[in-house]
């Protein structure tokens, strides 16, 4: 977590708050200060509350594509030295922030943090910079209560924090039983397994990630490599997809008839979708929600949120 600025904030000070990452929009939205936006990113969609806000951000890529054409998408950008996803200067400008929210995490979900700084010292004044560092579940704590700290919230956050943690913990109650082996798929062509806090949320639902350990990166597979692995249960939580596209992505993989596709037939293992977009993605306050929906995906039930594809 790095913040560019030197005094703490006045607690009588309102800032004007530029987001330009979900999960900053999400945990300000969480504090009750979204009345304190004055700017988003073009990915942020929660709460339904804040979709009015200016737009900061924007990217070439075309998301409507299937997850292979978008790859490719993002390995031309790279190759060409081109953003993929870069902040509208005039807009942010226009906007007079105090303080912008950016990440350190990845330059293909949100805008590169040193693309920002630059940004933001040719503005007049300079607004303060934070950028959200998590890797893990305590990372994304720590993010709240920076967060709730740079806008006069610190006792909000605290008991977000507070809550969010006991949820988790209240996962654990009941009978010890076997842990369910467990992968998680973030892409699905090329193949990858979801790292960072995502293997924390399975721990914390009852399974074990047999794929991926906390606080890695997102480590691309092939489904030979799952077969190996030997899960007990397939989890689609696809980056940026909700859970309807999530199931056309599945759905779409599975009748292409690649040779990954016949190698992910021949594993005979439940495979279950969540909003990947929503629960899984975004080191916010709803990858709690994720890890209750992994809860119930473990013990076999029916929920709002999951849809059974094996």
């Amino acid at each position: 977590m790095r913040d560019q600025s030197s005094p703490p904030p006045d607690p009588a000070h309102r800032p004007r708050i530029a987001s330009l990452v979900p999960a900053a929009t999400e945990i300000v939205a969480a504090l009750g200060a979204e009345d304190l936006l004055v700017g988003i990113s073009h990915e942020c969609d929660y709460p339904a509350s804040i979709t009015s806000l200016p737009r900061l951000t924007a990217s070439p890529v075309d998301s409507a594509l299937a997850s292979g054409a978008i790859d490719a998408q993002v390995r031309a950008l790279h190759a060409a030295g081109r953003p993929v996803i870069a902040v509208d200067a005039e807009q942010l400008e226009a906007a007079r922030p105090d303080l912008i929210l950016t990440q350190d995490l990845c330059d293909v979900c949100a805008v590169i943090d040193g693309d920002v700084r630059s940004l933001a010292e040719l503005l007049t004044p300079p607004p303060r910079l934070l950028s959200l560092a998590a890797r893990t579940l305590p990372g994304i704590f720590a993010d709240i209560d920076a967060v709730g700290a740079a806008i006069g919230r610190a006792e909000d956050a605290r008991a977000l924090n507070d809550s969010l943690q006991a949820r988790l913990r209240a996962l654990s109650q009941g009978p010890a039983r076997a842990r369910t082996r467990v992968v998680v798929v973030e892409w699905l062509e090329p193949l990858y397994l979801a790292g960072h806090w995502v293997p924390e949320m399975v721990i914390a639902s009852g399974g074990s990630d047999v794929g991926a350990s906390p606080g890695e990166h997102s480590r691309a597979r092939s489904w030979q490599d799952i077969e190996a692995l030997d899960p007990e249960l397939i989890v689609v939580a696809l980056c940026g997809f909700g859970l309807p596209r999530a199931v056309a992505e599945w759905e779409a993989f599975r009748a292409g008839g690649s040779d990954e596709a016949v190698a992910a037939g021949r594993l005979a293992r439940p495979v279950v979708a969540i909003d990947g977009n929503a629960f899984t993605s975004r080191p916010g306050p709803r990858v709690v929600d994720g890890a209750e929906l992994l809860h119930q995906a473990l013990a076999g039930r029916q929920a709002a949120g999951l849809a059974r594809l094996r």
